[in-house]
């Protein structure tokens, strides 16, 4: 089973930050230092999730948007029960306060 999510990316912040929320539908907030250049900004942003989702970086994958800002990811392998604490997890972070 895979866990299915969207994101915002903001490349070039001045620090690494995951949460908050952007648009209609709202999509997680992931601020990186990396600039979006040779992929370096998807590798960074990967790195942010898994710290932020306490999972490995290999257990995510890019499925659209990955020359984009607004991406759709999914963590592969994913329990049911390990399902609702993603979700959980992803709604803690999007609860935060927005990223402009």
């Amino acid at each position: 089973m895979q866990f299915l999510f969207e994101i915002r990316v903001r490349p070039n912040s001045s620090r690494n930050k995951v949460g908050g929320s952007v648009g209609e539908p709202p999509r997680l907030v992931v601020a990186v230092q990396a600039p979006a250049v040779d992929g370096k900004a998807n590798q960074a942003v990967v790195k942010q999730l898994a710290d932020a989702f306490n999972l490995r970086a290999r257990d995510f994958t890019i499925v659209f948007g990955e020359l984009g800002r607004d991406k759709r990811l999914t963590v592969e392998g994913v329990a049911p029960e390990q399902e609702k604490t993603l979700q959980a997890k992803l709604e803690e972070l999007m609860g935060e306060p927005k990223l402009l």
